[in-house]
């Protein structure tokens, strides 16, 4: 009886002895633990933005933090040295030499602060569409960073925008932190047709021919073309060369018939049609007006060009025939016709 009552208290006692381990285990803080990255919002770094299990000194500072948006690096050896003097002592390092802490932001792109401009000079200044107003900056813009939590957009406060120059001086109100205070040029611009390859007299201008870019509005005239499908099928009147912007002057609905080409000539009637060969004295395209000669009665006579090679003779209009002798004059010195 005995012997069994010591075993029973020997079982005991390491029952107890375990679960007093854990127990301790369970209640005893984790150990102090240098992190290799950390984020951290605001000016300051505090310390359990560096530190795992800092416990009751996890929110007191011992850095300044970096910009809004960028990246540092504090030595590994600084933080023991700064927590330190803490009472947070034992810092496990796990063989870092240094950590790298990044300050949250929220980005706004300088894109997004130049359209902001462009709508204030469109709407204040009468500049056209915000959208076809180049601007450059005298200083890059770069993006712009605020803080994480900060609500709404830029915002011009202040512009002011000389027409002669084109220079403006503008004041934007950020979400958060110090306004931007910016200079540069602002241009109104429009899109305009640009020949991209050199193209010779009479060749039609293809898709790959015309391009588009922006020119400053003042340096285009009333007869640019803004749309490349308006050039796209027509023919040059004269060689032009690349990288200019495409005027309707120098363009042409393409020659259906070309100076001195045979041509067909069609006379029509009621119930009649008769085709005989001329030569076209002029070129042209369909629906334009030339003269032609008929190489049976070596007239020149004027029709339409309705196809490639054929041009309609009008049989009910009188036609000029060019090459008879002029009237010989009377005696008070009048022609008659």
């Amino acid at each position: 009886m005995m012997r069994k009552l010591s075993l029973a208290i020997v079982i005991l006692a390491s029952l107890y002895g375990a679960a007093s381990a854990q127990t301790f285990a369970a209640l005893s803080p984790l150990h102090p633990k240098l992190k290799a990255e950390a984020v951290v919002t605001g000016d300051l770094v505090r310390i359990g933005d560096l530190v795992a299990n800092s416990g009751i000194v996890a929110d007191v500072p011992i850095f300044r933090a970096p910009d809004l948006g960028a990246t540092g690096t504090v030595p590994a050896q600084a933080v023991v040295e700064a927590v330190r003097q803490h009472a947070l002592v034992g810092l496990d390092t796990g063989g870092l030499s240094e950590v790298m802490v990044t300050r949250a932001s929220r980005a706004i792109a300088a894109a997004d602060i130049e359209q902001c401009i462009a709508r204030a000079l469109s709407s204040q200044f009468a500049l056209g569409e915000a959208r076809d107003i180049a601007i450059a900056f005298d200083n890059a813009l770069r993006t712009q960073h605020v803080e994480p939590g900060a609500k709404g957009e830029p915002r011009v406060a202040r512009i002011t925008y000389d027409s002669g120059s084109g220079r403006f001086y503008a004041t934007v109100d950020m979400p958060s932190g110090p306004p931007l205070r910016l200079s540069g040029r602002a241009t109104p611009t429009v899109e305009v047709a640009i020949l991209a390859n050199p193209v010779g007299r009479g060749a039609v201008l293809k898709e790959s021919d015309v391009t588009l870019e922006r020119r400053p509005r003042a340096e285009v005239g009333r007869d640019v073309i803004t749309d490349r499908e308006q050039a796209v099928g027509l023919a040059a009147r004269a060689p032009l060369e690349p990288g200019r912007p495409l005027r309707s002057a120098q363009l042409m609905r393409p020659e259906a018939v070309q100076r001195g080409e045979q041509v067909t000539l069609i006379y029509e009637v009621p119930g009649i049609t008769l085709t005989i060969r001329g030569k076209a004295a002029e070129g042209g395209a369909e629906g334009d007006v030339i003269s032609v000669l008929n190489e049976q009665s070596k007239r020149t006579i004027q029709g339409r060009i309705v196809g490639p090679g054929r041009v309609l003779i009008d049989a009910r209009a009188p036609h000029v025939a060019a090459n008879l002798p002029p009237s010989e004059p009377d005696r008070q010195g009048k022609a008659h016709p």
